[in-house]
């Protein structure tokens, strides 16, 4: 349960430089286009969603309250859906060939895997705790 929380609140750390970078610099952008930023721009608001869950079930799971397994469920099904809309997109768009020479989209992979792999293993493990609530 610890191990979840940390790397949820890694997680959130995780969007908060992304955010942070993209408005400010515009670093982690892949390009410039403008119909590529409004798409980006469009996923903040969930970001903050998936991110307020993910912090609550941290401090949750990490206080031994049941709200924890509540917010951290959401959290991980909100990181599911967010990485497969991201990597239909990349896949849609050829991003995804642009790994090999590209920061941006490299930090966009380990993003897509790291997302998808937490969701998924924050439902594994904690969705048969429901039961026992």
């Amino acid at each position: 349960m610890v191990t979840l929380a940390v790397l949820l609140i890694v997680a959130v750390v995780g969007v908060i430089y992304f955010w942070t970078d993209f408005y400010v610099t515009g670093g982690v952008q892949i390009v410039k286009e403008d119909w590529y930023l409004k798409f980006e721009r469009a996923f903040l608001p969930a970001d903050i969603w998936m991110s307020a869950c993910a912090l609550a079930g941290a401090i949750g799971l990490l206080t031994g309250q049941t709200y924890g397994l509540l917010f951290s469920l959401l959290a991980g099904s909100s990181m599911i859906f967010l990485a497969l809309m991201d990597i239909t997109f990349n896949i849609q768009n050829g991003f995804y060939r642009l790994v090999p020479t590209s920061s941006q989209m490299k930090l966009a992979l380990f993003s897509n895997i790291a997302f998808l792999g937490l969701g998924i293993a924050v439902i594994v493990c904690l969705g048969p705790r429901l039961a026992l609530v």
